[in-house]
C-alpha cells in the first residue's frame, strides 16, 4: 500500500502522514489542496509532518493555513518536520523538548 499524507490548505508546506512511510517511499498527497507525490527522504511515522517542498532556515512552517513554527535549518522536500528542525515562534521551551517523547528537558520523573 502506498503511504498517504493529507495537505489541508494550498499554502501548507507540510502535510500529516496517514500511514508510516519508509525512506525513499513515494507518498501520495491527498486532500482538497493535494499537490501530487512527495518522496520521503527518511522513515517517518504516521501522524508526523512531512515537508512538501524545500523550506529554508527561518522560513515559516505552515499547516492548516497557519504558521505553526519556523525552520531552524534548511529542510528538504520529503523530510520529517519535527522538533529537530522546527521551533515555535511562541514558546521558547518547545525547542528543548525530547525528540521521541516530547518531554521538557527540565522535567524529572522519579
Amino acid at each position: 500500500m502506498q503511504p498517504k499524507c493529507v495537505q489541508i490548505c494550498r499554502e501548507d508546506n507540510v502535510a500529516t502522514l496517514l500511514h508510516d512511510a519508509g525512506a525513499a517511499a513515494d507518498v501520495e498527497v491527498v486532500g482538497e489542496a493535494a499537490q501530487g507525490i512527495v518522496r520521503a527522504t527518511e522513515p517517518i511515522r504516521a501522524g508526523h509532518k512531512l515537508a512538501l517542498l524545500a523550506i529554508q532556515a527561518g522560513e515559516p512552517i505552515v499547516k492548516y493555513g497557519f504558521t505553526i513554527g519556523e525552520a531552524t535549518r534548511p529542510i528538504a522536500a520529503g523530510e520529517w518536520v519535527h522538533l529537530h528542525n522546527c521551533r515555535s515562534r511562541h514558546d521558547e521551551g518547545s525547542s528543548s523538548l525530547d525528540l521521541q517523547t516530547g518531554v521538557r528537558g527540565e522535567t524529572r520523573y522519579e
